[in-house]
């Protein structure tokens, strides 16, 4: 272990929201409610008030509903929102939009054009006026469209009176489920709250970016402003959720729903962009989610780029002076939905939202899930973010085009954002126990070793610049009791009978999600040990196992470009991140530095510790543990391109159906996990899986064609300089050529399992499993074409049909 660091400074003080809307201001980590009781005891007693004590139930309702206090909402920091006709007002004015009048006279005009190309509309002086009544007609038409499409769109929160029933009902659900409270730091409550008094001053809007697990992300940041005094965001919401009566019911309280997909719709795309100018112009504050849908795996998911480029637009146009944009970062110590995330990740259809599922949330009152920590980061200017960022573009040697300039504007935007919301993210003790019990080797851990290993993860993740849900002075003993109990016996098992309490990990998959809430702090770490590994999963002594700086450099290069759309790296480059590192493993005693006798400064050689080795490589292991499952999971992605290699007798490009290979992917990694090929069974999740045929795609080693109508799926096929070859005489798939390479690239740094040593075999069984796999979708693509020439000779013969039998009636009529 690397020596203790010193403490931390002393942090301002959390606000805790708790159940009944008591508010605790206390010394910042991990705490409870004072003189609490279990919660249990604590929901019982709510449930008995209300049968013993019916009217101060209802007394503690009505002061919501009239609004006593600070329950009123009416000295709100932001612009007015709360009052009759506030929904009608926004409709006009996004109706009124100069952007939206000019898109729907072009729709009118080109519509005309083609009616009168088409010939329906007359030429000359009174073709003139004809077409200008039809130009009328068609205009008027648009309108009525897009004014029912505004309506359903804008969010209408106009009654305080419902704002303030839906803030009881959201608090009492949302703070029984999460018994230990939602936290929020008071020193950046403080830094929000000043922000937000200069922004409504000056009618800029607050961009509200948080990171997106769960539903509760936007509940519970609802809660937080409301009860802070803030104006409500407008929150972006897909119409997924728009279904009957939950969806009135999250409008009025704030959602604003737009469709999954735009496609090639130019009206819709023009009204969305209205609506958000409108209410940025007028300092509405507004909040959508960078990462577009909800993490599965635990971890932030790549930017998506749709809503923040309208954001970026209303800005960098003029048409907005400035907004606010201000990070959120939202964690759980466990988040309510991982079941579903799990089965979805697995290859099960997403279900559809409807009534009775979300009803069924009134379960949660008997839950325990710990506490919900919601951290901001420092507020900062659009504005000033757009003309820093041209003013770098305008240093460069060559000049970029304008579409390249705001292409790079609007990724640094969403990698900026994101890395923002990991500096402020708060690790909590579920996800450091997770992490525990998914980097030691061996089936289980004691509970002495547990305490220690998650007081040594704490350590590491503040050294690393990282936040833990401090402990408040409370043991790390009672700390790791009560994670243990919010996981629960389904994600870690207790072995009974044995001298001193041992836990393992009953559902891994599950306990990834958890694991995943950490590895970003440690990614850099990983990368270098994950390509030491290379040399160290040899064997031997110890000058076997070191590597060279150059070969260390080149995998870490080829590793860190693998995972570029998988994690989010420090921006300053491969060869500062390396330096960095090497020197914070060495300074930690983990690894042993060879530099050149010339230049002290010049890296030779790098290899692990005597400290290491003699700690059992624990260090070294945690760090390997953690990417290892990526690692598998590119593995799994590249072998499974091997099942898109066209059978012997396939002539011609054949484009497969992209969800049915990732279909078939999935089925490849399940076998190869049970047949001992594949370590971790987190490896075939759908999620990763998918971020990795995203990456291959950008490599150029799959060519992917996709349709503008979402109806019609992706197809996609291997590009012919990565399209494996066969063997003449068996027909088999050829251990060779640039996609078996950049495979075994990327199996140096696997984990060494049991049928890793006899290449050979593995080789020769893998390859024909993913060939056997693969011919399905053959199969598949030779029924269709079949189908299409039964089809084909079908018509031909309805055709001929038809041919002859107006031939016999001409006959007939000569006769």
């Amino acid at each position: 272990m690397p020596s203790k660091q010193p403490p931390p400074s002393p942090t301002a003080p959390d606000l805790a929201i708790l159940a009944g809307d008591a508010i605790h201001l206390h010394t910042a980590g991990y705490t409870e409610q004072p003189h609490t009781t279990p919660a249990e005891r604590n929901l019982v007693e709510q449930m008995a008030r209300f049968r013993t004590a019916p009217l101060d139930f209802l007394r503690e309702i009505s002061l919501h509903v009239s609004g006593t206090g600070w329950r009123s909402y009416d000295s709100v920091v932001g612009q007015p929102i709360f009052y009759a006709g506030f929904s009608e007002r926004m409709k006009g004015l996004v109706l009124r939009s100069p952007m939206l009048v000019a898109k729907v006279e072009e729709l009118a005009g080109r519509r005309v054009e083609v009616e009168s190309e088409q010939g329906i509309l007359g030429q000359g002086q009174e073709g003139d006026v004809e077409r200008e009544r039809r130009r009328a007609e068609i205009r008027e038409s648009v309108m009525q469209v897009a004014e029912k499409l505004v309506d359903e769109m804008i969010c209408k929160m106009e009654s305080r009176r419902f704002i303030r029933g839906a803030y009881y009902l959201a608090t009492q659900l949302l703070t029984r489920a999460y018994h230990q409270g939602i936290h929020v730091s008071s020193e950046e409550v403080l830094r929000l709250r000043g922000v937000a008094e200069k922004a409504a001053k000056d009618q800029h809007s607050i961009i509200f970016l948080p990171c997106h697990r769960s539903h509760v992300d936007y509940v519970s940041l609802q809660i937080i402003c409301y009860r802070l005094g803030l104006a409500l965001p407008t929150v972006v919401a897909g119409d997924n959720l728009n279904f009957p009566l939950v969806g009135s019911f999250l409008q009025h309280a704030g959602a604003m729903w737009i469709r999954r997909s735009f496609g090639d719709d130019q009206l819709y795309t023009t009204l969305v962009q209205a609506y958000i100018d409108t209410l940025l112009q007028n300092g509405y504050n507004f909040e959508c989610f960078v990462e577009g849908g909800r993490s599965r795996t635990g971890k932030l998911l790549p930017p998506k780029f749709g809503i923040l480029s309208f954001l970026l637009d209303s800005v960098a146009s003029g048409r907005v002076k400035d907004a606010i944009i201000c990070p959120v970062s939202t964690q759980y110590d466990k988040v309510i939905e991982v079941d579903s995330y799990i089965s979805e990740l697995l290859g099960q259809p997403k279900p559809k939202e409807n009534l009775k599922d979300f009803l069924s949330a009134s379960s949660v009152l008997s839950l325990k899930l710990g506490r919900v920590d919601v951290r901001f980061h420092e507020p900062w200017s659009l504005r000033g973010f757009i003309n820093q960022q041209q003013e770098r573009f305008n240093q460069l040697p060559q000049r970029l085009e304008p579409k390249e300039a705001r292409v790079r504007l609007l990724r640094t935007l969403g990698y900026k954002v994101l890395s923002e919301i990991n500096d402020v993210s708060v690790v909590m003790p579920t996800a450091l126990i997770g992490t525990i019990l998914l980097t030691l080797r061996g089936r289980g851990v004691g509970k002495s070793e547990l305490i220690k290993r998650v007081e040594w993860l704490s350590e590491r993740v503040r050294n690393q610049g990282g936040r833990v849900a401090h402990f408040a002075g409370l043991p790390t003993s009672v700390v790791v009791e009560r994670g243990l109990e919010v996981l629960g016996p389904s994600l870690v098992g207790l072995v009974q009978g044995l001298p001193e309490d041992t836990y393992y990990a009953v559902d891994r998959f599950q306990l990834s999600f958890y694991r995943n809430m950490t590895i970003h702090l440690f990614i850099l770490q990983a990368l270098v040990s994950a390509a030491m590994y290379t040399k160290v999963k040899l064997g031997g002594g110890p000058e076997n196992q070191r590597i060279s700086y150059d070969s260390l450099h080149d995998q870490v290069h080829f590793l860190s470009q693998l995972f570029r759309g998988e994690f989010i790296f420090p921006t300053e480059g491969l060869d500062v991140n390396l330096a960095k590192t090497i020197r914070d493993l060495e300074s930690d005693n983990v690894i042993k530095v060879t530099r050149s006798a010339d230049d002290p400064n010049k890296v030779e050689f790098v290899e692990l510790s005597d400290a290491e080795r003699e700690c059992g490589r624990e260090n070294f292991d945690f760090y390997c543990f953690l990417i290892w499952p990526f690692i598998e999971a590119s593995w799994l992605g590249a072998m499974s391109l091997l099942m898109l290699t066209p059978q012997a007798k396939q002539m011609g490009e054949v484009w497969l159906d992209s969800k049915k290979v990732q279909d078939r992917a999935q089925l490849l990694g399940k076998t190869l996990y049970h047949q001992g090929d594949l370590s971790y069974f987190e490896a075939v999740n759908k999620e990763t899986l998918k971020n990795t045929y995203q990456r291959y795609e950008e490599e150029g080693m799959i060519l992917v064609a996709k349709s503008k109508d979402s109806r019609v799926p992706s197809t996609l096929r291997l590009a012919d300089e990565w399209t494996p070859t066969r063997c003449p005489k068996t027909g088999r798939i050829l251990a060779k050529g640039k996609l078996w390479a950049f495979s075994e690239l990327i199996s140096l740094s696997r984990r060494e399992g049991k049928n890793r040593r006899d290449g050979a075999t593995v080789r020769t069984r893998v390859l024909a499993l993913a060939d056997m796999v693969g011919k399905h979708l053959w199969e598949d693509v030779a029924a269709r074409e079949e189908l299409a020439e039964l089809s084909e000779e079908a018509l031909k013969a309805k055709a001929k049909g038809k041919s002859r039998r107006k031939a016999m009636n001409i006959h007939r009529a000569m006769l």
